[in-house]
């Protein structure tokens, strides 16, 4: 029998546009996919782990359609893949890398010790299109602002995407699997799991799906309409680029195509996948990132870290018609629309003086969209305290970003039910989600702002300006 190669499955849920399988498949030794709950697995928040769940239980079911399937364990990567390699006779472990600083350094254990007893121990390219260590500035260093980033990698080349295998060559004898709901990936949910179900879409067909029904039609008016949040105009892909269930080179060669073909929000939309790369090469480069202020000297702010202004935001309950809205729209889809998430991080890290790892903590709980690199990016853009940031004395203000953003109140209505005489589903559905020991009732009236706008940002002004920083003029 010819001995078979271990794929290592972790963010890269899919058999379309996947590096490590093209490579496994041009060895001619059957495959055994593995995807393994260890430590670095099991510290996911609720909604990420339970969405991950999801894309297990789907991507299963794609395998065993084909006469496949994916082993199952759980315990530390390097101890789970030996014990493999042992039952098996595996020549090798093939994977897909990832660039946090617990994956990497968990990948380089593994690495070392496979390789140390001279088996094929190789990671492959599929989560970015660039590796981070690729895109370099004119010195040799890496980029900290993102449109020289933009500039130098808009015209580099980004290899086709491999189709996706008729078939899989699979093992005669298959090695023991642990059964996925004993992981009981869902448990942290609770009642929010079935109002969130609502809302994901889950797998590789529905993600192609998305990006077809994306790319045919609202991509045109992308530019505009991503900023709207009553209407559908952005791609909601990024709960699947997420868990790998579609491609980058996948996703960018559909793109560019639509811009070639002459789409008009096309390009910014190729830029938004840019951006997703910035913050890759970003945490490869300064991992710090993801924990700390990306510029030390913001070690010594004043913000707060936890306290009742806090638990206000996180239960959307602020007084902020805006801001309330998209956090009670993370809760009842698992996700949050772009302009929302700028807004009640300003809001959060400014007009609150509250930490912005409390925000970025809440958002790792809550989004099924989690992503280590954009979340930080993300977060530290928001407070000032990052790479390209926004200044600090850009405060956005809640009040008249609702005036642009959302005038006729149509997103507003649809998550605050307070605010509707008959109000819909997805407003209601919020009281569903939520811990009943938030004790909380769309009959109560709408709070009253738990902060003066103009108060607030004065206070932060005031804070900026005795670190050093200067007001505009």
């Amino acid at each position: 029998m010819t001995p078979p190669l271990i794929l290592w499955f972790r963010r890269d849920l899919r058999l379309d546009d996947l590096p490590m399988l093209s490579a496994a498949l041009d060895s001619g030794q059957p495959v055994i996919p593995v995807f393994i709950l260890d430590p670095e697995t099991e510290a996911l928040g609720a909604a990420p782990k339970w969405r991950l769940g999801l894309g297990l239980q789907t991507f299963a079911a794609r395998l065993e359609a084909m006469g496949a399937r994916i082993i199952l364990r759980r315990g530390p990567a390097l101890a789970v893949l030996e014990s493999l390699l042992a039952e098996t006779g595996a020549t090798g472990v093939l994977w897909s890398r990832l660039y946090d600083p617990a994956a990497k350094a968990r990948d380089s254990a593994v690495k070392a010790a496979l390789k140390a007893r001279g088996l094929r121990a190789e990671s492959f390219a599929g989560h970015l299109m660039h590796e981070p260590w690729t895109v370099q500035t004119g010195q040799g260093g890496f980029y900290r602002v993102y449109t020289p980033y933009w500039r130098a990698v808009r015209g580099l080349p980004v290899a086709a995407p491999d189709p996706a295998p008729a078939r899989l060559p699979v093992p005669e004898v298959w090695p023991a699997s642990d059964r996925l709901e004993d992981w009981h990936l869902g448990a942290a949910m609770r009642r929010g799991a079935p109002v969130v179900a609502a809302h994901v879409r889950v797998g590789e067909a529905a993600a192609l799906a998305r990006m077809e029904a994306f790319l045919s039609g609202p991509v045109h008016r992308y530019a505009e309409a991503r900023d709207l949040p009553a209407e559908p105009g952005t791609s909601r892909l990024s709960e699947n680029l997420t868990y790998g269930e579609i491609g980058i080179r996948r996703l960018w060669h559909a793109a560019l195509t639509a811009f070639e073909q002459g789409s008009p929000g096309a390009e910014t939309f190729l830029k938004e996948l840019v951006w997703r790369e910035f913050s890759y090469h970003l945490l490869h480069h300064t991992p710090h990132i993801a924990t700390a202020n990306w510029k030390a000297d913001w070690d010594s702010f004043p913000w707060a870290s936890q306290g009742p202004q806090l638990t206000a935001w996180q239960r959307g309950m602020t007084g902020e018609p805006f801001v309330d809205a998209a956090l009670r729209e993370l809760y009842v889809t698992g996700t949050m629309h772009n302009r929302g998430r700028m807004i009640v991080a300003s809001y959060l890290t400014k007009h609150l003086m509250t930490h912005w790892k409390a925000g970025l903590d809440w958002f790792a709980d809550c989004l099924v969209d989690w992503d280590p690199a954009a979340n930080a990016m993300g977060w530290q853009w928001a407070a000032g305290s990052g790479p390209d940031a926004a200044p600090y004395f850009r405060i956005f203000n809640p009040a008249t970003q609702v005036e642009k953003f959302d005038p006729s109140g149509l997103y507003r209505r649809r998550f605050l039910a307070e605010l509707s005489r008959n109000p819909g589903p997805e407003a209601l559905a919020f009281f569903d989600a939520a811990p009943r020991s938030w004790n909380l009732d769309p009959a109560r009236p709408y709070p009253r702002p738990i902060v003066d706008l103009a108060t607030g940002r004065a206070r932060a002004l005031a804070a900026y300006a005795a670190r050093g920083g200067q007001e505009p003029d």
